[in-house]
């Protein structure tokens, strides 16, 4: 890493030899200010599946490990780092068949019961108040999903009512009795999880009635009523978008949608966490690259049914999928620089469609597919995942500003043929211009050269994340073998060059 840092460091002073063939021009316009990107972007999503809640986030009052209410402290204190937004809560899957009772009341006299299709024995000793003392402890808002599969219109107005219910209600009496008199804060409700699978093999036509008379019902005092989400369609499926933003009113903000990146094209054998090929690299970061025709393909949908731009595209689950990587915990995988590089390029797509793309969950926060953190025990290691979401902050509400990349390099391999530089700019809070770069080749460093309209840019300084292996992650053992490198570089002659390398995500301030 500090061969990197001085090498970028020297790369600064010496500009003029990189303006040489083969350079790749960047120019952003900053006096075009674009739509904004919510830094909802940037949100989590939390399951009961492994380890990821259990163990993982929360271990109760009595554990040796250093907690807070029951939750992890050096795992919150990671996650708060995050300047995490919203967190989706408690499925996924699991909330097909959860059901809110079981999760409050005294933790000694909550049912134990199987859920998920008995992959899952659930102690439910985290439930509401637990889930929104985690929101409380991250400053997040909360995303909470409720069970259409296995649930009834009753149950789901109970719940709505016991979380935003003022003082004279029942069941914000029962609230208070348990421990919580104010109601929750619940910014957004999910009506429903893949009910064209797992959430009940439903038709769309069918959830759209399903989903108005729920809507219907859950009410709340306005002061504390959340946005309505929709669960929408499979990836490129674009029927289900169709038909609910044909037929959704009221509350509705948005219109979910699930997509997954696998190494290849068999959900049978997905692909190795670690020890891949440059092939598994390719195609890994390639099917990242399609969720940007995903996108356009459902805002298509919304442009024509929703020209007033009032529901979002709301991506709530996406991130890489692999092979599971040993027993140790239900969908665990490791995660590498690869994961890093499409956590990236995903989050360049969704700035590119900010208008339309007000939200996405990765998933998962912890010991499940993309995970920020990993742990065993009381031990805790830091992904290549979370640096790159730590890097990312400063776009987080930051105004989108116009970018074009000109003499792009390519990067390929066999018959597949991807962009060798993926770019993103934005004016921060701070006032600053920030520019993300990503360099797909894991083989090649690129110079860039970055120019702002209308202004002469002096230098950059940010961070860069790479190594020299493609599946270099960190282990309990060695926690630190990747992590970010501080970089910056001078203008010279009014020019700013940037080296990036080889296989590396890169986010930088400009100084204007």
């Amino acid at each position: 890493m500090n061969i990197i840092k001085h090498s970028l460091a020297v790369l600064g002073m010496i500009a003029a030899p990189a303006f040489a063939a083969g350079q790749v021009t960047i120019s952003i316009d900053a006096g075009k200010p674009g739509p904004v990107i919510n830094k909802n972007v940037y949100g989590q999503f939390a399951e009961h599946l492994g380890t990821g809640i259990y163990e993982g986030m929360y271990v109760g009052l009595k554990s040796n490990i250093p907690n807070t209410r029951g939750w992890r402290n050096d795992v919150v204190g990671a996650l708060k780092e995050l300047h995490v937004p919203l967190v989706r809560w408690p499925g996924g899957c699991f909330a097909d068949t959860y059901h809110w009772r079981d999760g409050v009341g005294p933790q000694d006299k909550r049912p134990g019961n199987v859920h998920a299709n008995g992959a899952i024995e659930e102690i439910n000793a985290v439930g509401t108040h637990e889930f929104f003392d985690l929101i409380d402890m991250l400053g997040a808002d909360a995303y909470v999903n409720g069970n259409v599969g296995t649930g009834s219109v009753q149950e789901m107005s109970d719940w709505v009512e016991y979380m935003t219910s003022d003082g004279g209600s029942p069941l914000a009496r029962l609230r208070a009795q348990n421990g919580h008199e104010k109601p929750f804060k619940v910014a957004y409700f999910g009506i429903g999880n893949e009910l064209w699978g797992c959430g009940g093999n439903m038709k769309p036509d069918y959830y759209a009635n399903l989903y108005s008379n729920y809507e219907n019902f859950l009410r709340a005092p306005e002061k504390s009523r959340p946005k309505m989400i929709a669960s929408g369609g499979n990836g490129f499926d674009t029927a289900w978008t169709d038909v609910l933003s044909k037929e959704l009113k009221g509350r509705t903000v948005g219109i979910s949608v699930h997509q997954y990146t696998i190494p290849g094209s068999s959900w049978e054998v997905k692909g190795k966490d670690l020890g891949f090929k440059e092939d598994e690299w390719m195609s890994t970061l390639a099917n990242t690259l399609k969720m940007d025709q995903l996108v356009k393909n459902h805002v298509a949908v919304l442009d024509k049914h929703d020209p007033e731009k009032k529901i979002g595209l709301m991506v709530d689950e996406w991130g890489t999928w692999y092979d599971e990587a040993g027993a140790r915990s239900a969908l665990f995988q490791q995660n590498s620089l690869r994961d890093a590089l499409v956590a990236a390029l995903s989050f360049h797509i969704f700035h590119e469609h900010a208008e339309r793309v007000p939200m996405t969950t990765i998933a998962q926060m912890v010991n499940v597919l993309q995970a920020m953190i990993l742990t065993d025990k009381e031990k805790m290691v830091l992904t290549p995942t979370y640096y790159t979401f730590q890097m990312y902050v400063p776009f987080q509400d930051a105004r989108s500003l116009p970018l074009a990349i000109k003499d792009n390099t390519s990067y390929t391999l066999g018959a597949t043929t991807i962009p060798g530089v993926s770019a993103s700019a934005a004016r921060a809070k701070d006032g600053k211009v920030y520019l993300a770069l990503v360099n797909t080749d894991p083989s090649k460093a690129v110079d860039v050269a970055v120019n702002v309209a209308g202004t002469m840019v002096k230098g950059a300084a940010g961070k860069v994340l790479t190594s020299a292996t493609m599946d270099a992650h960190n282990t309990f053992q060695n926690p630190q073998v990747i992590k970010p490198a501080a970089f910056s570089a001078r203008a010279a002659g009014g020019k700013l060059a940037i080296k990036v390398p080889a296989k590396a995500v890169m986010v930088v301030a400009l100084e204007e």
